[in-house]
């Protein structure tokens, strides 16, 4: 029985630590929340913040000498490759290193590396100031994205049009950056792509690939909030060939020897550009669900098994079919819920995979200003990308979250 230690208990890592457990593991979860689902299931728990890099490391270290030896360590649908990192590397443990991590923790240092490496990018620039941000946009023109260097789930991205009062826009970025560092950068036009790639002793695989969906960009502007995705993807396969290299072109510029490589591209009209890479398993359901549903990878058992040091075969990475999936979130009105109706009967349609909500009765509903605040959301399966698409938005459609003013 190995020992593995995985950063996070939240409700996406639960299937993570469940199948470590399946898979005959002891796990140990540190999360900061005494609350944190994952804990039921773990053999042991810490109560660590996962973005306190120096407080988990110390667990981890006197866990190893005091009670029993850690053989790995993981996170699931977390961005924390710099607590991660720093567990293995102290306990000479699998995993990327620290200025991987780094890289990967910090988006203007990535993109500096993206550039000395050749990968395709939007242009980008530091803010170091208001007057700066407001040079940038007289020279730049719009639309431009401005977002914080070192946040996540889409905190504090804005898209800057003419109707953004960038005095509100620097501000309110600026809060979302725990060491106060905001950038700028081109805003693409084009398709949204993830991708999900795996590198085995540098080789790389991606089975993970889907299509985003930002149908509601000028709902929710200036915010950019994602509404799910789909695959199979409507690329064609040369141009699926040309984002899934630069999407492993830009893992290997970060480092990623051996691990996960989460991607975010846009296809341009002069070809794919990478806008960041995840050192990480993806959130949203993506690796634990989506891509197992549509290509039958297990990306959870691989990354468990890199993180243990074990071997991976390759054909274990490669999709062995292509099945219809989509995910698409509810977004209420702003306000109090009061009933969410309809669930069972949504449950009991073709081809709905798994219906999750963020939120209760009772709980309140505020306006959607990044991915944190979107309440729930379905996953879906079907003949194809379109059969799983209309199945996600007849369950969103069937479903109905009531809400009443505050």
């Amino acid at each position: 029985m190995k020992c593995l230690w995985v950063v996070s208990g939240g409700v996406e890592a639960v299937p993570g630590i469940r199948l470590a457990k399946n898979m005959g593991h002891y796990v140990v979860v540190s999360d900061g929340s005494p609350d944190a689902p994952g804990f039921q299931l773990a053999d042991y728990a810490v109560i660590a913040s996962t973005y306190d890099v120096q407080r988990t490391l110390q667990e981890a270290l006197a866990f190893h000498q005091m009670i029993r030896p850690i053989n790995g360590v993981i996170c699931f649908a977390a961005d924390v490759p710099l607590t991660v990192s720093s567990i293995a590397n102290a306990l000479g443990l699998p995993g990327i290193s620290i200025e991987t991590a780094r890289l990967a923790s910090d988006k203007l240092e990535m993109k500096r590396r993206f550039y000395e490496k050749g990968i395709p990018i939007p242009w980008f620039s530091p803010v170091e100031s208001f007057d700066q941000l407001k040079q940038i946009v007289f020279e730049r023109k719009q639309p431009l994205v401005i977002k914080p260097v070192d946040s996540r789930g889409a905190r504090g991205v804005l898209r800057l049009t003419g109707e953004v009062d960038l005095d509100w826009a620097y501000a309110h970025t600026m809060y979302f950056s725990p060491t106060s560092r905001v950038m700028v950068e081109e805003f693409l036009e084009g398709p949204q792509i993830s991708t999900e790639s795996i590198l085995l002793n540098g080789k790389a695989f991606t089975p993970g690939f889907a299509d985003r969906n930002y149908e509601y960009m000028e709902r929710f502007s200036p915010f950019i909030i994602e509404n799910g995705g789909e695959q199979p993807t409507a690329l064609g396969q040369e141009t699926k060939n040309a984002v899934i290299r630069y999407a492993e072109e830009a893992a290997t510029a970060m480092g990623i020897k051996t691990g996960i490589a989460k991607g975010d591209l846009v296809l341009t009209s002069t070809g794919p550009k990478v806008i960041e890479i995840a050192a990480r398993l993806s959130g949203g359901w993506f690796s634990t669900d989506q891509i197992p549903l549509g290509t039958g990878v297990d990306l959870i058992d691989v990354a468990i098994k890199c993180a243990l040091g074990e071997f991976v075969a390759h054909e274990d990475v490669i999709p062995r079919f292509a099945r219809g999936v989509a995910i698409r979130y509810f977004f209420p009105d702003p306000g109090r819920i009061v009933s969410i109706q309809n669930v069972k009967e949504a449950e009991g349609l073709p081809g709905v995979y798994r219906i999750h909500f963020f939120l209760k009765p009772g709980d309140i509903v505020v306006p959607t200003t990044d991915h944190t605040k979107r309440a729930g959301f379905v996953i879906t399966a079907g003949n194809s990308r379109e059969e799983a698409v209309e199945r996600a938005n007849n369950v969103i459609k069937r479903i109905r979250i009531i809400t009443s003013l505050l």
